[in-house]
């Protein structure tokens, strides 16, 4: 294990550091509140300012991965374990009920990395939500799909970051998007997820997520609501989030209800979570839960928008301890997604004018290089992203003005065919 000097606190193991682009945001701040060790594939050199210690492991291998922990966690005297990456919400809670540290438990975990078991809890506790059956075959998907009516949601089992999701509007909808629930993923997430492919009730709606905060079994806090636009059907790509601290969701007492018994229907008790919903004619209805902070660095549209800070709560709550979770400010922030219109190999990539020199700019990355082969919607992927930016502003209303500014200022060139597009939402 490599390590340096701490401010002799008792350190949390985290496992998994990410891409730099999506998590340094989080490890930063995870680390201002505890000396981190790091335990991971390879940790990444991005990573190595921030961590008292890091050890190379292979988490594929359970056993291994245990067995390491357990030394480290003594000979460290490591206050808590934790993870912000979906991967690892699992082994995370696996090694802290072991260890003795503050988490949730093992089964509850599991279940936020299994759709059908999600589906099931929140049915047999009449939370809202979808109807769903898990197909073994595109034949009996299709006589779901039948019994449900057209058109239905078909998407892998144990997926994430909407890889393989597709809304399916006929019998060959449905057997062509089985096959692709099969086999899509992103960020390497097939070595650590249930298999299996789920034909689903089509909800119709605006989509939001809860930010949220458990502080025990009965004290489930939102802390920010996340409004989200979708790309075109049939994908559920997300092309941009906004965070709004004034948002009438979060006085909302359906929404409060409704995110509180999911929250208890899956036994979660503690931690800093993700809760997608729909904002159907029916009222909210839960699309899934995650057991770890947002992706697409949400997080930090949080931080900006309310002065709320998750990945420090994550650090907090991994040690026992309760966070501050008091707003310290009155503002909205909001990130924007650039996908490709066509597939074929990325030419250039430009900033026309002067938008990098807006104060409420806060980033604008390139996520890909010149040269890279880019597939575009209905076949893309968030592995197919070529820039993200994010801007503050005092409302939701003036941060989407600014997220369009943006975009309209930026130029991508792809070969084959040879064509200049613009980022349009």
């Amino acid at each position: 294990m490599n390590s340096r000097t701490s401010d002799g606190s008792r350190p949390i193991l985290l496992i998994g550091a990410g891409a730099q682009e999506q998590r340094e945001f989080l490890l930063r701040q995870v680390a201002r509140e505890r000396p981190v060790v790091l335990i991971d594939q390879d940790p990444p050199a991005w990573a190595r300012p921030y961590l008292a210690a890091w050890a190379a492991v292979d988490l594929r291998d359970p056993q291994a991965t245990e067995a390491f922990i357990r030394t480290a966690s003594v000979e460290l005297n490591a206050a808590g374990v934790t993870t912000y990456m979906e991967h690892f919400v699992g082994l995370a809670a696996r090694l802290a009920h072991r260890l003795g540290l503050p988490g949730n438990s093992p089964a509850s975990a599991a279940v936020c990395r299994d759709k059908a078991a999600t589906r099931r809890l929140l049915s047999e506790h009449h939370v809202p939500s979808a109807r769903s059956y898990q197909a073994q075959n595109a034949d009996e998907a299709v006589q779901i799909a039948r019994g449900l009516g057209y058109p239905v949601v078909v998407k892998p089992r144990g997926g994430a970051g909407s890889a393989g999701v597709l809304r399916a509007d006929s019998d060959d909808d449905v057997r062509a998007a089985f096959r692709r629930a099969l086999v899509d993923s992103v960020l390497g997430l097939e070595n650590w997820s249930v298999p299996g492919v789920l034909v689903e009730e089509y909800l119709r709606g605006p989509e939001i997520s809860a930010e949220t905060v458990v502080l025990g079994p009965d004290q489930v806090e939102i802390v920010a609501v996340t409004r989200k636009t979708l790309g075109p059907e049939p994908q559920f790509q997300e092309v941009a989030h906004s965070v709004d601290a004034a948002d009438p969701l979060l006085i909302d007492p359906v929404l409060g209800e409704v995110v509180a018994a999911a929250v208890h229907a899956l036994g979660l008790s503690w931690g800093v979570l993700h809760v997608e919903l729909r904002l159907t004619a029916s009222g909210p209805r839960v699309i899934e839960v995650n057991g770890r902070p947002a992706g697409d660095l949400i997080p930090l549209l949080v931080e900006r928008a309310t002065g709320i800070n998750l990945p420090r709560a994550l650090a907090t709550l991994a040690t026992g301890e309760k966070p501050d979770l008091a707003p310290t400010r009155t503002a909205a922030a909001a990130i924007g997604f650039l996908y490709p219109q066509h597939t074929g190999h990325l030419q250039r990539l430009d900033v026309r004018g002067s938008i990098h020199h807006q104060l409420w700019l806060e980033r604008l990355v390139w996520t890909r290089r010149v040269g890279a082969h880019v597939s575009a919607p209905p076949h893309a992927s968030i592995d197919d992203r070529l820039a993200h930016w994010i801007v503050t502003g005092p409302t939701a209303t003036s941060c989407a003005r600014r997220l369009d500014l943006v975009a309209d200022h930026l130029t991508v060139h792809i070969a084959p065919p040879t064509h200049t597009t613009t980022c349009t939402r």
